[in-house]
């Protein structure tokens, strides 16, 4: 069984010999978690308008789950009357292959329905639903493998759903189903056996998805909640290290690793922490300040500069080592998510549905084209916006307003 690098290392091998690399994005945040995309050849500068639209799906569902896209499929969760789907899409055309149903629907007061994003494996999938159900499911046709559920673990739904995307790494699925028999729990892949729970870490879930890293030559996982950011051993779910980082209201971006150090970021004024893991998982803050206020449109890592959204300054470059702002640009786009591909910032406008194209550059805010997400749905809960982040996968551009799905050509001509 290939594992998700593998197959990535694979379509970029394979993709290469064209003009520009093409490549798969498995899971959140793309094949390392780190939303940064390997494709190149696309789009530098788009036409009046935007990229060419391929097409509209229009029966996706409610929710705001995000898009795992592998060969000529993709793969999302939606809601369908009282239950939550996995759906599978041909990318040619936005044609359904199957969907099938993964447990009733989460009810929230900023909208219903699924939250995560699945997770693609060799030949199957993996996704959490918004009450809390791990399906193991085959990739070709959506037959159910195994599932489990949080609750059985010890784990409560949090405030907003479950909106965790399920990690695979070698031969186990981590998630974290919260609670006083551990936070994190990891699964047999093949069986959905339980191997174990974090009976050291053991507090509530938040909405944040784990990572895995290479960390002095072994394997963690990086995980967070309300109050801490943690490591975990891999083979038993033992704390290597542990660090505060009072979050408030809600956590929820995904931590990011680089070169022994971890940064993490929240919204509601929490703000953004860098600390170095040392040798003998000795933990050091190197900084902590409100440069970054993220709430949960992400922050990326592109060479030694982070982009992301700030509710106290905008859009913002800062220096990764030392944590000092380069630039902010607060008229140009209202608050929203990112995502990175050949050398541009992708960013979507959570509020009107704008999407603009920027250099991923420490000299500030240059733009290369924006349009305005059209349709945009008109089932969205008043509180709700649009929150699903964008996905660039194989020369295609892939955003979602909830039931409407959107594929946009940005492959260079």
């Amino acid at each position: 069984m290939k594992s998700i690098k593998q197959l990535a290392a694979a379509v970029l091998l394979s993709s290469s010999l064209g003009a520009g690399v093409l490549a798969d994005w498995p899971q959140w945040r793309g094949p390392d978690r780190t939303d940064i995309s390997k494709e190149t050849g696309l789009l530098k500068q788009w036409p009046a308008g935007g990229p060419k639209l391929d097409w509209i799906y229009k029966d996706g569902g409610l929710g705001y789950a995000g898009f795992a896209v592998v060969g000529e499929t993709l793969y999302t969760m939606g809601a369908r009357g009282d239950t939550e789907m996995l759906i599978a899409l041909n990318v040619k055309d936005g044609s359904q292959k199957w969907a099938v149903p993964i447990g009733a629907l989460l009810t929230n007061g900023w909208g219903d329905g699924p939250r995560g994003t699945p997770t693609v494996d060799g030949e199957h999938i993996y996704t959490l639903s918004g009450q809390g159900n791990l399906i193991c499911a085959k990739a070709s046709d959506g037959t159910t493998v195994w599932k489990a559920s949080m609750r059985d673990l010890g784990g409560k739904t949090p405030g907003w759903g479950y909106t965790e995307s399920p990690l695979v790494d070698g031969d186990k699925v981590v998630c974290t189903p919260g609670g006083a028999k551990g936070a994190v729990a990891a699964f047999d892949k093949k069986t959905g056996k339980v191997l174990w729970q974090s009976a050291d870490f053991t507090e509530g879930a938040q909405y944040s998805s784990i990572i895995a890293v290479d960390h002095d030559g072994k394997r963690q996982f990086i995980q967070r909640t309300m109050a801490k950011v943690v490591g975990l051993d891999p083979s038993s779910g033992a704390v290597l290290w542990v660090t505060d980082f009072p979050g408030k209201t809600a956590v929820i971006p995904t931590p990011i690793y680089h070169s022994g150090n971890v940064y993490v970021a929240a919204g509601y004024g929490v703000g953004c922490k860098m600390v170095n893991i040392g040798s003998g998982n000795k933990v050091t803050e190197v900084y902590q300040n409100d440069v970054i206020i993220n709430h949960h449109g992400g922050v990326v890592l592109v060479g030694e500069h982070l982009y992301g959204y700030s509710d106290k300054a905008g859009w913002v470059c800062q220096d990764f080592k030392s944590g000092k702002q380069v630039w902010a640009e607060k008229k140009a786009l209202g608050k929203g998510a990112i995502t990175f591909a050949d050398g541009k910032l992708y960013l979507l406008g959570e509020s009107d549905g704008q999407v603009v194209i920027i250099d991923a550059s420490p000299e500030g805010w240059k733009e290369h084209g924006r349009f305005t997400l059209t349709p945009q749905t008109k089932n969205r809960n008043p509180k709700g916006k649009v929150w699903t982040h964008p996905v660039i996968a194989n020369g295609k551009m892939y955003l979602r307003d909830q039931e409407l799905i959107f594929s946009f050509d940005v492959k260079g001509k």
